[in-house]
């Protein structure tokens, strides 16, 4: 029989003090530190054209060069839209883990630094979303409703594990765009930002997972394995938004059916989460029926 290995944790209020000193010296203000002035460069990508969700295809061959990067535009500002709706709900659960725990804690206190970390993040990406030209990609009715149900009957693990499920396959794609000076600098700028305070914050939840997840029966574990999934699969399968096609005069039902066959873009998505897969398989949370929506989001390979 397969034990799953165990995270390594520290004290909790020894990582919630170290995280708490952390903050306060390296924290940003994105409505300070980013020029939002500056005028966006239409010439270069928002992110790798290999990351592009029809790179490769033949509606790809189709697209003049101003018709690709302007879809990079597009799909960065969907992505951004995902990560605002799951930043909403983020907050919402830290708030409650926090509102029944004792708030003179380093733990809760950093509970209380990181929901204002994220409502920055949220205006942020708002922000950079308009600079490119973009709408705010709202979800459809039945990911909508997903989220109001997630956030109203998420346990411990399933608030923790949500948290780094989002925060990982977005600290994948902005670590990639923020070194490279061949893309555009604002999306590059936030792409920074993110990163510096997402780390904190993922490993808040990695260690608190660890602890929360051991105490758990085999109920709630098998409960939290379903729900965990089903989270993924809306979360993964949504990250572009089919209105991003018809920006570029593409018919949205055609290549959204060519995106999600894909390869490149299957691989782009296993590559992004190929962390948190880890992390979430070494726990045994990738298990059951589960593990099904985690490979049908395409988050397991091939």
């Amino acid at each position: 029989m397969n034990v799953p290995r165990q995270t390594r944790t520290a004290d909790r209020e020894d990582t919630a003090h170290r995280l708490l000193a952390s903050s306060a010296k390296a924290s940003f203000d994105p409505l300070v530190e980013i020029d939002w002035d500056a005028p966006v460069e239409k010439d270069r990508y928002a992110i790798r054209p290999e990351r592009i969700s029809l790179y490769g295809t033949e509606l790809w061959d189709r697209l003049t060069e101003e018709q690709r990067t302007e879809l990079s535009r597009q799909e960065v500002a969907s992505i951004a839209s995902i990560g605002i709706w799951f930043e909403t709900i983020l907050m919402q659960m830290l708030v409650r883990h926090a509102y029944d725990r004792d708030p003179t804690t380093d733990h809760v206190k950093y509970a209380y630094t990181e929901i204002a970390d994220e409502c920055r993040h949220s205006i942020m990406f708002a922000k950079m979303i308009e600079k490119l030209g973009a709408p705010f990609y709202a979800l459809d009715r039945l990911a909508h409703l997903q989220g109001k149900l997630f956030k109203a009957v998420s346990n411990g693990p399933l608030t923790f594990s949500g948290a780094l499920f989002v925060e990982e396959i977005l600290d994948q794609l902005q670590r990639e765009a923020m070194v490279d000076e061949s893309l555009e600098p604002l999306v590059r700028a936030v792409s920074r930002i993110h990163v510096v305070e997402e780390a904190r914050h993922m490993r808040y939840a990695r260690e608190e997972l660890a602890r929360d997840w051991r105490t758990r029966g085999p109920l709630v574990r098998a409960y939290s394995r379903l729900a965990l999934g089903i989270v993924v699969y809306y979360s993964a399968t949504r990250l572009i938004n089919p209105r991003v096609y018809a920006k570029v005069g593409l018919d949205p039902r055609r290549a959204r059916k060519a995106a999600r066959r894909n390869p490149h873009h299957i691989d782009t998505k296993t590559w992004a989460a190929r962390k948190v897969v880890a992390t979430m398989d070494r726990a045994g949370m990738i298990a059951g029926p589960g593990r099904f929506l985690w490979r049908a989001a395409g988050l397991l390979g091939r």
